[in-house]
């Protein structure tokens, strides 16, 4: 991609994030009671990628539909993903989001919980007023999107439970956790935007890849991001035992006092923190770290492959952009 394109994506992409932003931060300013509102402003004004509305942007874009005509549409979508945040935060018990106190801890439980409700009910209500066109393919879309997320949240609480987890199982779980809701930003894109079924199915499936990817990454992250950009604790998903995709890659690796080492992360429901670097060393000693990288780019191959079939192929490289800007990124 020219230098010049990816600096014109670039732009385009802080542009629309600055509207977004707005548009967001006004959206429950004028509502009562401020003891509900307040906190929900709280959460959707910490800032963040928004890749979630930049894919229903996007998506309606390359079937042919200006941005503004799905600006309420964009909105719920980051209503929706931070509704998932906050009741995640709650149940992972996580101090910061984005580098922010997560809501339950600034407040507290009983008001994140209902903060997070009215965020979903919200949602719905700013999804409707651009629903002008294949109004039901968009809700059950939408509807669709919010049932998969619940269910790779329950997937994963359960796979704590769990002895074993197979990779498989992982991949199925943050397909239905991450990559459904990025899957759905696209297909409202596309509908509301009037799209062709081919186009559908190929931004359907790009949003699906992209998002099993983003997660693969996020994990990574974890482990080697800086704690200043990242946002998060370094390390969170050891120190809470969590069965990511490098644990499980480290798990099937491993022999002797290595497996050993990997079995206590799990008896023990995690490690404590002066033991990150520790795991981190063995990450990198079975390759975990390279394998990871290799699956991201598995997946974002997938994702493009999925763009390059859009009817309209003017609009296939900010779609490249965006998989290798989400790549590149470093929280």
């Amino acid at each position: 991609m020219k230098e010049s394109s990816y600096s014109k994506y670039n732009k385009f992409y802080e542009q629309q994030r600055v509207i977004i932003d707005k548009k967001l931060a006004s959206a429950l300013n004028k509502r009562e009671p401020e003891s509900l509102y307040g906190p929900s402003s709280y959460i959707l004004e910490s800032s963040g990628k928004r890749l979630r509305p930049l894919l229903v942007i996007l998506s309606a874009m390359a079937v042919g539909t200006k941005p503004h005509k799905v600006y309420n549409a964009s909105l719920s979508v980051e209503m929706l993903h931070n509704f998932t945040l906050v009741h995640d935060d709650i149940m992972d018990n996580a101090d910061l989001r984005r580098g922010n106190l997560t809501l339950h801890k600034k407040y507290n439980l009983n008001t994140a919980i209902l903060a997070g409700d009215s965020l979903l009910a919200v949602a719905y209500e700013y999804l409707l007023k651009d629903c002008y066109i294949n109004a039901q393919q968009v809700i059950c879309s939408f509807t669709n999107g919010l049932v998969k997320v619940c269910e790779g949240q329950s997937l994963d609480t359960e796979f704590e439970r769990q002895a074993n987890v197979t990779l498989e199982e992982y991949i199925d779980m943050i397909t239905k956790k991450t990559a459904a809701l990025l899957q759905t930003c696209c297909e409202i894109g596309a509908y509301l935007g009037n799209g062709k079924n081919n186009d559908i199915k190929s931004l359907s499936d790009y949003g699906k890849h992209l998002g099993i990817a983003f997660q693969i990454q996020d994990d990574l992250l974890d482990i080697t991001a800086d704690k200043a950009e990242f946002g998060k604790r370094i390390g969170g998903d050891l120190l809470e035992g969590k069965k990511t995709f490098l644990f499980l890659v480290a798990l099937d690796k491993a022999v002797g006092k290595d497996k050993e080492d990997l079995l206590k992360v799990i008896k023990n429901k995690g490690i404590r923190s002066n033991q990150i670097e520790k795991y981190k060393r063995l990450y990198e000693k079975l390759g975990v770290l390279d394998e990871s990288k290799k699956a991201i780019k598995k997946y974002t191959q997938n994702a493009l492959r999925s763009i390059d079939n859009l009817s309209n192929k003017s609009r296939i490289e900010i779609f490249y952009w965006l998989a290798d800007f989400l790549i590149k990124r470093n929280k």
